[in-house]
This record gives structure tokens, sequence and C-alpha cells, in this order.
């Protein structure tokens, strides 16, 4: 399955118009099951689903550690249409892994909200531990790491269509980059990596996500240990109460060399 998708469109330009050839990002629904039982629905851009879905599956609080897992592999024959986008999940030898109402997705996840279907915000509030400040960061290190974030988006230099995820060490140095069309499917697939690296929690790692910093994202960093959060654009009223109460510092708006920072600009130096 590829990552974008040919077109055909109608280009109008000063008055005139003409057919050209044009790419779009794929975006296609995966169903995820544990031991057999659907959790969600969620609409990605296919590739790296087994990090996708372990980050999932730490980010809703399904499980705390990778050893809990034995095995995400998609189901089906190979060759299967639609194979690839089911996956299942394995719970560890002696591991129960218990899918509660409260935690399943009352709707389809769109690649827009990852917060969209759950029971109860409370519930992500409750979950999201206090990130210690601990860790400070220069504002170059900021502008340093969101510069980072074009060189680090193929995909969408091809289609203009979907979002990326870095996470930069302290030495600016790029660890995990993923895109697809959600923000936070991309964030998912960040953790998700680092999870399978057992690398939990990112006390010293910069968090770097395109678009606006929505409530989801914080969310999703609070709970992985991330202390900074950097986006290129604005964050919601929300994700700012959420890095309030989480002890995440929350910089926006990170553009040629300025930025603001919405909560905890203690931990920004220099």
């Amino acid at each position: 399955m590829g990552l974008v998708s040919k077109a055909i469109v109608t280009r109008f330009k000063n008055g005139t118009s003409e057919s050209v050839g044009d790419e779009l990002a794929i975006e296609e629904p995966l169903e995820v099951r544990i031991a057999g039982d659907t959790f969600a629905v969620t609409m990605r851009t296919p590739g790296n689903d087994r990090e996708l879905v372990l980050g999932l599956l730490f980010s809703e609080g399904v499980i705390s550690s990778v050893d809990e897992v034995s095995g995400v592999a998609h189901c089906g024959r190979t060759g299967d249409e639609g194979r690839e986008n089911t996956i299942e999940v394995t719970p560890a030898p002696g591991v129960k892994i218990v899918i509660g109402e409260e935690r399943k997705r009352g709707t389809i996840t769109t690649s827009a909200c990852g917060v969209c279907g759950r029971q109860s915000i409370d519930d992500l509030l409750a979950r999201a531990k206090v990130v210690p400040i601990a860790t400070t960061f220069t504002a170059e290190e900021i502008t340093r790491g969101v510069r980072a974030l074009s060189s680090q988006q193929p995909l969408f230099r091809r289609t203009g269509g979907c979002h990326g995820a870095l996470l930069i060490d302290r030495a600016g140095v790029v660890v995990q980059s993923f895109e697809d069309v959600g923000r936070h499917n991309a964030v998912d697939k960040v953790i998700g990596a680092m999870l399978l690296l057992r690398s939990l929690p990112l006390s010293d790692r910069m968090l770097v996500v395109s678009g606006r910093s929505s409530f989801e994202i914080v969310q999703k960093a609070a709970l992985a240990g991330v202390p900074l959060v950097a986006s290129v654009s604005a964050p919601s009223s929300l994700a700012v109460d959420l890095a309030e109460r989480t002890g995440v510092t929350l910089a926006g708006f990170v553009r040629d060399g300025t930025f603001n920072v919405y909560a905890h600009a203690e931990r920004v130096v220099g």
C-alpha cells in the first residue's frame, strides 16, 4: 500500500485552466483489535502501523509497557484485500488486556481528532502525569528544532496534505520522525517507536509538531513524559489548560526565531 495517490486536477490560474497531475496523501481506515475484540477504527496514512497502534494504546491507558504485548500484526492472508487495514494486538503470556467500555472508542476516530469518541475528558486529565521542571531548553534549541521539521516531511512536500511529528534531543538530533494525515497519529507513531525501544519517559526530549497544538497532543506528550511541545501554529485553549496542569512547556508560532510560550515559560532559558 503506497503513501500517495495520483490524481488529475483542473488547475485555474490567471483566468486560464488546464488538466495537470497531482499527488494526494493516502488516508485509509485501520481497525485495531485486541485479542480478537475491536478497540478502535482510526483513519491514518498507512505505514508504521505497529508504532501507531502501540502509541495509541499507551496514550489511551490500555497498556503501560510494550512488555504487555507479544505481537502486533496485520490480520488475514497475504494478498487479501483490506488485510493491511486490520491489525491484531496479542497480549503477552499471562497478561490480560481489559478493554472496558470507558476505554473503547465510541465512534470512528478521524484523522482530525484524537479525542473524538472518548467517553470522558476527565479520564484523560486523570491519567496525564505532571512532568517535573528538571530539563530546560534554550530559545535557540526550540527554534532549531522546529526548523528541522521541514527537512523531515517528504510526504508533505509531495502532497501538502499531511502532518509531521519529530522527537529531538538536546543536541538537535532527530530521534524519531513520522508523517500522517492525522497530527495525533504522527505523535502516536513517535511514542510507539520509543515504547519499542523501552525509552520512556522522554524527560530530555522535545516534541515538535506541524499545525496547531491540540488537547490530545499535549495529553500524549504528558503521558510520555515529554517536557516541551513546540509547534509552528497556535495551541487551543484546552491544550494550554492541560499544559499548565501537567507541567508541559507549550510553545507556539515558532517561526523565524520568534515564538510564544503559553505554559511553563520557566523551562525556557536564554
